[in-house]
């Protein structure tokens, strides 16, 4: 086993190195600035986008769409991995985490126009769409075998990466810890749940998508703001940590001491990595279930889409970031992952209510993340084999991952996790900059014909 962790953290060190960090916030630099910082600009109306009912071809409403968007990144990532972002890197993994997220809005706002404006039909008559079809349509047949590299990975990480161990793990860990409940009993209730949902397809997964993630999330907040309530006086404090120690040696204060340089590229790796793991902008999943969204608009889509990195990181790992930073847990315990954040909470809580409110949150964001994982994977089957034969093997198989992912070691879960993200990163960041005229193109036409229509309704005219 040692062995075995020694190659997957040579790997790591390798696919999350300065390369992949420059490509992701690379891309999503020339994004924002091409699309003149579209993701702040516009953010007020993508907000509203939201919640108006748009009509369209697709096989979920936009708002589903989204949901099931966060239901696949608002997981163990949000909770977990900020803690462990945190515990490797120190309070600055924070601010490069916020870093990456404001350039992966871009980023996500490309991929969801692109994924709507070359999504097809397969022959069950769904909407099948993401970075494969993207790459395939949009570049042409010459980059198939990228569009196949990126489907290979996508099944890969749906099944042995971030839809399935690290999410199970963490739900049996925290329930195990706070309810003292069988570890085995909590995997076979979940993987009866998750079979219950997934054999269902997509609107069985939108529909509980829409039901649990606003409940939760809301949730999560509100228990966030009542542990920041009491810590209010450790708040400015807890912001100047994460400016400072994210240029400052302090970055590392969960690991061994270093020289600037060191400590600081210790905390933009990690905040980068726990980004991406967390609002996925630039990994090219939330594409896939984003096609299938009912619209008449690419562009509309792909600014409700960029808001998915807007609630994932800004606000729910901040969230989570805070408290935990104002909690002084960081500094005094060596306590990590789940249990930190199971700490952090319940130092300001009365009883164990910080604990419960965690642990329930992490169960249900975990929950949503593996059945938005297994339609990623399903629709990358789908264009790998161009075929639907074989999604139901694949569903049996996914249940099958999600038994046997109690019994596994986390330490390695969390390495294939970030390994295999990497993998499915690069096919899908080629694509992106190699459609980024199409982007740009759409993104005029469709701003230039709203300017348009509100002259018109100056005038008094009723838009055609």
């Amino acid at each position: 086993m040692d062995s075995i962790l020694h190659l997957l953290e040579k790997v790591q060190a390798v696919v999350w190195g300065p390369p992949t960090m420059i490509l992701l916030i690379g891309t999503g630099l020339y994004f924002t600035l091409r699309l003149k910082c579209l993701q702040v600009t516009r953010l007020p109306r993508a907000l509203r986008y939201i919640f108006e009912k748009e009509e369209g071809e697709g096989d979920v409403s936009a708002f589903g769409s989204l949901c099931t968007a966060l239901a696949a990144t608002i997981g163990t990532g949000s909770i977990v991995g900020v803690a462990t972002a945190l515990r490797v890197g120190g309070p600055g993994a924070l601010f490069w985490m916020w870093v990456s997220a404001f350039v992966g809005m871009a980023t996500k706002y490309a991929e969801g126009l692109l994924a709507v404006k070359y999504r097809t039909v397969d022959e069950n008559g769904q909407i099948a769409g993401g970075p494969m079809y993207y790459i395939q349509n949009g570049m042409g047949k010459r980059w198939i075998w990228l569009a196949k590299l990126f489907a290979f990975f996508g099944i890969i990480t749906a099944l042995l990466g971030c839809g399935t161990f690290p999410q199970v793990n963490a739900i049996t860990e925290s329930a195990s810890e706070a309810f003292h409940l069988p570890v085995a009993a909590i995997g076979i209730v979940v993987t009866i749940a998750v079979a219950a949902v997934v054999l269902g397809g997509l609107k069985s997964i939108s529909r509980v998508a829409e039901l649990v993630v606003p409940v939760m999330a809301a949730a999560y907040v509100i228990g966030s703001f009542a542990v920041l309530f009491v810590n209010a006086s450790a708040i400015p404090r807890a912001f100047s940590l994460i400016f400072e120690s994210a240029f400052t040696p302090h970055a590392m204060l969960g690991g061994a001491g270093g020289t600037i340089l060191i400590s600081v590229m210790t905390a933009m790796r990690t905040g980068f990595a726990r980004g991406i793991y967390t609002n996925e902008a630039g990994l090219g999943s939330s594409p896939i279930v984003v096609a299938a969204a009912k619209t008449k608009s690419c562009v509309r889509q792909g600014l409700i889409s960029m808001t998915s990195v807007f609630f994932t990181t800004i606000i729910i790992c901040t969230m989570t970031g805070i408290v935990v930073i104002t909690s002084g847990l960081l500094e005094t315990t060596d306590l990590d992952g789940g249990l930190l954040s199971n700490a952090a909470f319940n130092a300001s809580l009365p009883g164990d209510i910080g604990m419960y409110m965690v642990t329930i949150g992490l169960i249900f964001f975990s929950f949503t993340t593996i059945i938005g994982w297994c339609y990623y994977g399903e629709r990358c089957l789908v264009y790998l084999f161009n075929s639907v034969k074989y999604i139901l093997p694949y569903k049996m198989v996914y249940i099958a991952c999600i038994a046997v992912a109690p019994f596994l070691s986390l330490k390695p879960i969390w390495l294939l996790a970030d390994i295999t993200n990497a993998c499915m990163a690069f096919p899908n960041l080629i694509g992106l900059l190699g459609l980024s005229s199409v982007v740009i193109a759409e993104t005029k036409a469709f701003f230039q014909e709203e300017k348009e229509k509100d002259k018109e309704k100056e005038r008094g005219i009723a838009p055609t």
